[in-house]
């Protein structure tokens, strides 16, 4: 009876890969000022993420159907890496191509990006198997490559690949140009969709005016309400490897793998389709197996990341409930605005991914946001204070200023130190009083008073004796000078 193998494959260097300059620039990738949409930076980025999941979904598949093997033998894919199940007998032939593949996938990145794998046999538990097979897989990302692949040669053109992939209903694949990923034309071909035995990746983008090229970030910026600014959302599981290791069995390891994967593709992309205020503001750059990127304007992206919360503890509290711990029930993630609409996508892009490994490190089940970090129960309470500043400035014609005299207590409190909160400047609770009735000016009324006094409360504690300024409310400070500055010029 022939042995079964577990075969793990995992691109290399994926992140530095989506950052690297284009072929003719110097720096980060940056848009050149007479450039298509399609081949700024943002199609480019986007166009390298698509193609990598993509191509870590057709190649074991492909690997599959060269071998003449059953679809049913594919583990997981997508996201960067995959995994399938081959018979001992098959493994020269696998690996021949895996060896074609990665010297494909070098030229096509211009020789950043690398095609790992590692191999065992399906021999005891799952736990012993699974550590076994990862701990080659490390190996083999800390081994230098025995045979040189030749010099790198100019990189595929991704940001056409973007927008082909954009409206593409199928993907094909050769053995004979394993690191393509075509639309069409190849000798195998699978369905792009939510279907069964489909290859399921988010594409939602948001068009220009005319409707024929994604819409660039300058123009996503455009539609904001408030200030006219875009960024880049970024978001990741917590602890989602610690419950895979975890897992007692492969079908547990499967079943999980494949639930989070299909939920990250189905639910943003439905988020972004069905929610009005989303479908003309944000574009998805890639889902993973457990994280996501978008763009967009920063409105909608506050309102995504918000929506996609919700449903996301909807999801874990009914699919996750059985197992112990909080691993893989939450999930962390991260704002990044543009300081311009002409700073480089990639430095956005890569910001937002520093600001949510700062948030992951801080706490879990957190969003990071306007320089704070916040979980987020504060997020919600932020967006209900937010509501009642607008509120102060737009029916009871408070001057907007006030908002910049609030962000200057968060900046006194940080210059104070840690050396006790009435140490700061106006530091005893009755001068913050004080001071936001003062910023407000002179008003009457039950609804003004009423709604003063829940601003105040929020903001700076309810104590008599000392301040207690909530992160929630720098949060919301900010958000609600954002949402009004096109008005007011705040």
């Amino acid at each position: 009876m022939s042995v079964q193998i577990f075969l793990l494959g995992k691109l290399s260097g994926l992140e530095d890969f989506l950052l690297s300059p284009v072929a003719g620039e110097s720096g980060s990738v940056s848009a050149a000022g007479n450039a298509s949409p399609v081949e700024g930076a943002a199609g480019v980025l986007a166009g390298r993420a698509q193609w990598a999941a993509l191509l870590t979904e057709v190649l074991p598949r492909g690997i599959l159907a060269e071998l003449g093997l059953s679809p049913l033998l594919l583990g997981t894919s997508g996201g960067g890496q995959f995994l399938v199940v081959l018979p001992e007998e098959s493994k020269g032939r696998a690996e021949e191509i895996l060896s074609a593949a990665r010297a494909d996938i070098h030229a096509r990145s211009a020789g950043r990006l690398r095609l790992v794998w590692a191999s065992t046999e399906n021999l005891g538990d799952w736990p012993i198997v699974r550590k076994r097979l990862y701990a080659a897989l490390n190996k083999a990302l800390g081994t230098p490559l025995a045979v040189k692949l030749g010099g790198a040669a100019a990189e595929q053109d991704f940001g056409q690949f973007a927008e082909g992939f954009r409206e593409a209903g199928t993907a094909s694949w050769s053995a004979s140009a394993p690191g393509l990923v075509a639309v069409e034309g190849g000798t195998h071909t699978w369905r792009l969709g939510p279907g069964p035995d489909d290859i399921h990746l988010a594409r939602h983008t948001a068009l220009n005016e005319a409707g024929t090229h994604p819409a660039t970030p300058a123009e996503l910026a455009e539609r904001a309400e408030g200030s006219q600014r875009w960024g880049v959302l970024r978001g990741d599981v917590d602890n989602f490897g610690v419950r895979l290791r975890n897992c007692a069995d492969i079908e547990e390891h499967l079943r999980l793998s494949r639930l989070m994967k299909g939920f990250f593709a189905g639910e943003i992309e439905l988020a972004c389709n069905a929610l009005p205020e989303l479908w003309r503001k944000a574009t998805i750059l890639y889902t993973g197996g457990d994280d996501f990127a978008v763009y967009g304007s920063w409105d909608a992206l506050i309102r995504l990341a918000r929506e996609f919360h919700r449903l996301f503890e909807l999801f874990a509290g009914e699919n996750l409930r059985q197992w112990d711990g909080p691993e893989a029930k939450t999930i962390s993630m991260a704002l990044a605005l543009a300081p311009d609409q002409d700073t480089p996508f990639p430095y956005v892009y890569e910001e937002a991914g520093r600001l949510l490994e700062s948030a992951k490190s801080e706490d879990k089940d957190c969003f990071q946001l306007f320089g704070r970090t916040v979980d987020w129960k504060q997020v919600y309470r932020a967006a209900d204070l937010r509501e009642g500043l607008i509120r102060l400035v737009k029916d009871f014609r408070c001057p907007p200023g006030f908002l910049t005299e609030l962000t200057g207590f968060y900046r006194e409190k940080t210059q104070a130190g840690t050396g006790g909160e009435s140490r700061a400047p106006g530091g005893r609770p009755w001068r913050y009083h004080r001071r936001i009735g003062r910023a407000l000016g002179s008003r009457t009324g039950r609804e003004f008073e009423k709604l003063r006094h829940a601003v105040t409360q929020e903001l700076v504690g309810g104590s008599a004796q000392h301040v207690r300024l909530r992160p929630a409310g720098r949060v919301a400070v900010e958000w609600a000078r954002l949402s009004i500055e096109a008005e007011t010029n705040v």
